[in-house]
């Protein structure tokens, strides 16, 4: 587990809000603070998916979680405007791409099968913008390989895309 303090906060909104490179994620929550604050769950609802649509195409359930790709454009709704949120705080998992490259990886194999998440937590208020990486399994494993990598690529991906942060 690592915590970032994000130094460029309009450029990782700009990633967040408006491209592509979270879509990938899933979100598990996220609260937003403007005007009210409004609450997320990011659960999938069973109910929803069964049956057929109103075309009668049988709906399937696309997992325990929608994506970040699916709600993003509700959440940039709620944030945008003239004035920056008051806070929010956004829970997001891997998504299956990234799982399948660790399940490749050499290091990681011995215990990806304990993996229940990696998340990050996406976090502003009082003006600064912090993520904090997370691994949750299902045992306890004393060996932190797992959490390393996850560490490593999440900076590894925000350096890629330009943001500037320190860890803290």
């Amino acid at each position: 587990m690592i915590a970032l303090e994000i130094k460029t906060i309009k450029e990782f909104m700009n990633h967040l809000l408006n491209g592509e490179a979270f879509d990938s994620f899933y979100l598990e929550e996220a609260s937003i603070t403007t005007y009210n604050t409004f609450l997320i769950d990011g659960h999938t609802v069973d109910a929803f998916f069964a049956g057929t649509d109103v075309n009668g195409t049988p709906m399937e359930k696309p997992g325990p979680f929608s994506t970040w790709k699916q709600i993003r454009p509700i959440c940039f709704s709620l944030m945008k405007g003239n004035r920056s949120p008051v806070a929010f705080k956004l829970v997001l998992h891997a998504g299956e791409r990234y799982m399948e490259r660790l399940r490749h990886n050499p290091a990681a194999s011995a215990n990806i099968s304990h993996i229940k998440t990696l998340a990050v937590n996406i976090r502003f208020e009082n003006q600064h913008l912090k993520c904090i990486t997370g691994t949750a399994y299902d045992t306890f494993l004393p060996d932190k390989t797992i959490d390393n990598i996850w560490d490593e690529d999440f900076v590894s991906s925000l350096s890629a895309l330009g943001i500037r942060f320190e860890l803290v």
